[in-house]
């Protein structure tokens, strides 16, 4: 039987009509979505901004439909009700996740529905922003390092954008696998990156690291581009590169076989035991999440400005509800 909660029957919720810069971003109230079987809905208190989120806005495409839409995957809340079918949670169960990823979650709004396995019960000692700072970029990381590269002790890794959304998560799961890391990432933000554990560092500014580093077992790559063929030259014969952008015609696969390196592209999905992994390296000290930036929901054009600077440290997350 469904679990009635006393939501209102409308919600906030940022959308868009058209494609085109931040301000296309507004404001609107709307009809809350009602759990169907087996989903819950959740009073959003913080929603994580990615750069999914303003390419998408970018485009004016989402999903294959266009405008208008609302954006946002990242969701941290409590449980307002369950649909039929629902045993995991019930009313007042503070959660977090990515649902519905890449299809719509809408979580730039007051309420979101989706699938209760697309959540999991909120970190012990997480702020609800810290918690949505968490889901998109900790499965991405989790899913490409531990899932697709199978990181392990002893092994090196290179990962690039090391203080980004990914990166600052990335570098942390692997050291908690035992892995050596190497980061690159401006030189202004080194010693954040020493404090979560990287041990070797290139200032992507001064520095080639296609020259600077060698012998690599894995290599994470959320940039794409020119960086997956030059990232060959870092790996050892039967590593891995992982890139997290699709590949384009200029992606490296008949070089990367004639070195005898693995390479690929990788798409998060919706993971409850990813996500419940996460929390052991949360809850156990291993992983701490960096929101470098809150704005209010009503500012969400605001945050994709800041985002699409490209210069902000850990990630950027709206704040919905006190």
């Amino acid at each position: 039987m469904a679990r009635p909660g006393t939501a209102p029957a409308t919600m906030r919720a940022v959308s868009q009509d058209s494609a085109g810069a931040p301000d296309v971003l507004k404001i609107v109230e709307t009809r809350r979505p009602e759990p169907g079987r087996g989903e819950i809905l959740v009073r959003v208190h913080a929603a994580g901004v990615n750069p999914a989120d303003w390419k998408t806005r970018q485009r004016g495409v989402l999903d294959g439909t266009p405008a208008p839409f609302t954006l946002g995957f990242d969701v941290s809340g409590v449980v307002e009700e369950t649909g039929d079918g629902v045993t995991l949670f019930q009313p007042g169960d503070e959660v977090f996740g990515m649902p519905r990823f890449p299809h719509p979650a809408g979580a730039y709004a007051e309420y979101v529905t989706a699938p209760a396995r697309h959540f999991a019960p909120r970190p012990r000692g997480l702020t609800h922003v810290e918690s949505a700072a968490l889901p998109l970029a900790s499965l991405t990381a989790w899913q490409a390092l531990v899932d697709t590269a199978d990181v392990g002790p002893g092994q090196r890794v290179l990962v690039h954008a090391a203080a980004g959304g990914v990166g600052h998560v990335a570098v942390q799961i692997a050291k908690a696998r035992g892995a050596r890391v190497i980061g690159t990432a401006s030189a202004g933000k080194h010693e954040l990156l020493r404090s979560l554990g990287v041990d070797e560092l290139v200032d992507y500014r001064t520095q080639d690291f296609a020259e600077a580093v060698r012998d690599v077992d894995v290599v994470l790559d959320p940039l794409g581009g020119a960086h997956c063929a030059r990232s060959l030259r870092t790996l050892r014969r039967g590593g891995r590169l992982v890139s997290l952008l699709p590949p384009d015609d200029t992606f490296p696969y008949e070089e990367a076989e004639a070195a005898g390196v693995r390479a690929g592209f990788m798409l998060v999905e919706p993971d409850q035991q990813g996500l419940r992994e996460i929390t052991r390296l949360v809850e156990g000290g291993r992983l701490r999440v960096i929101a470098d930036a809150v704005f209010p929901l009503e500012d969400a054009a605001a945050s994709h400005t800041l985002g699409e600077t490209g210069r902000t440290t850990g990630k950027i997350v709206l704040s919905v509800a006190s």
